[in-house]
């Protein structure tokens, strides 16, 4: 005994809606990048890594706030010398150890913040990271560019690492 619970047209009209109503990350890749997004942020708020590390390595220059806003495993793995971890920027946790840690900072304090952990067109951390920074008014708040992950652009081209919590 055959079951048939709809005709063609109905069917078509039932895949047509369940199309439209299936969950977001089903089509997402598809769509335009978030709000987000790392790659919403503006170019001019890049900073690339052999830019940041002749920064570090000047002398009697005030040097910025450098802030990792990735996974507490991959900053005790390897991190910027003198970077502080504030918690993942992909997470409402992480975005409130941020917001606490630059509460009281002057909005022109020159920070850094990075994550690392993937492509930069997958990286989940550091566009919400920086939004908060920009919607808090931090108008020298700049985003290191990794365009792979942090090993292949900072550690194994012998730019400074440090690792620990």
């Amino acid at each position: 005994m055959r079951l048939t619970l709809f005709s063609g047209t109905a069917s078509a009209v039932l895949l047509t809606c369940f199309a439209i109503l299936a969950p977001l990350p089903v089509f997402a890749q598809f769509a335009a990048p978030s709000t987000a997004s790392a790659l919403s942020i503006p170019e001019s708020q890049l900073i690339q890594p052999d830019e940041l590390n002749r920064l570090l390595q000047l002398h009697g220059s005030k040097k910025p706030l450098i802030l990792q806003v990735g996974s507490r495993v991959m900053y005790a793995q390897a991190h910027i010398p003198g970077s502080e971890y504030v918690g993942p920027g992909s997470q409402d946790s992480g975005l409130q150890l941020l917001q606490r840690r630059v509460a009281m900072l002057s909005r022109d304090t020159f920070i850094v913040i990075y994550c690392g952990c993937c492509p930069w067109n997958r990286c989940p951390n550091v566009g919400p990271a920086y939004n908060l920074l920009a919607g808090m008014g931090f108008k020298r708040a700049k985003v290191l560019y990794i365009a792979d992950n942090f090993g292949a652009d900072w550690a194994n081209k012998g730019l400074p690492v440090a690792s620990g919590q």
